[in-house]
């Protein structure tokens, strides 16, 4: 592997195992395992039968758990402690036996674009199940399935044009992250004082002015 791929191998598994570790993990045991690319040798054990069959197995359970309202955000808020964890030893492994500061390099920033795509994810699910029909939540789903398996694909054998969709994506994921934790935000609110009205009239009277007296 040359430089440029070595670079799309390690933030291509980060950035896939924020949004479906599962997918992500049994992708690269698929194409290592019919040759479609050759893995460096600390991340080869993706390729063990035991692994791909861990992950494909996972992969199941997510798919149905993903595609359920509520379900999906209990799920999110789990995974939370194994997708960034995992897309940091992904990344130090994708860089293959080279020195302890490129691996540590590596460890953090891959886990740092894992916890960065894990919360676009988990936060968008959490305004998206605000909706009472269940087909944007499968869209959604199904659209990160597809952007996963495809973007490892690409991250592989076309390395610059994902380079290059990867940086188009920090983008909207920075511009985006904002917006959605003020709509979470304001979506714990509107909860909170729907069991506890008083909370919302005390805000109320906050906001309003108080009524002045005439003179006389």
């Amino acid at each position: 592997m040359d430089t440029i791929q070595i670079i799309a191998l390690t933030m291509g598994t980060a950035w896939a195992s924020g949004i479906n570790l599962y997918a992500a993990i049994f992708m690269l045991g698929l194409m290592g395992t019919t040759g479609n690319v050759v893995l460096p040798e600390e991340m080869q054990v993706v390729m063990d039968p035991l692994v791909m069959s861990v992950a494909g197995l996972m992969y199941c359970i997510e798919f149905f758990a993903d595609k359920t309202p509520g379900v999906d955000t209990a799920w999110d808020t789990l995974h939370t402690f194994i997708r960034i964890p995992a897309g940091s030893i992904l990344a130090m492994g994708a860089v293959g036996d080279t020195s302890a500061a490129m691996e540590l390099t590596a460890f953090l920033v891959g886990g740092s674009i894992a916890a960065g795509t894990h919360a676009t994810k988990a936060g968008a699910r959490v305004m998206i199940n605000t909706s009472p029909e269940p087909f944007t939540n499968w869209t959604a789903s199904i659209s990160e399935d597809i952007l996963v398996i495809g973007g490892i694909w690409t991250a592989i054998n076309h390395p610059i044009v994902f380079l290059v969709g990867l940086l188009i994506f920090f983008c909207v994921m920075l511009w985006l992250l904002p917006k959605l934790w003020r709509g979470i935000r304001q979506l714990i609110n509107s909860v909170r004082n729907l069991f506890n009205p008083n909370s919302a009239n005390n805000e109320a009277q906050l906001i309003e002015p108080p009524e002045t007296q005439p003179d006389g």
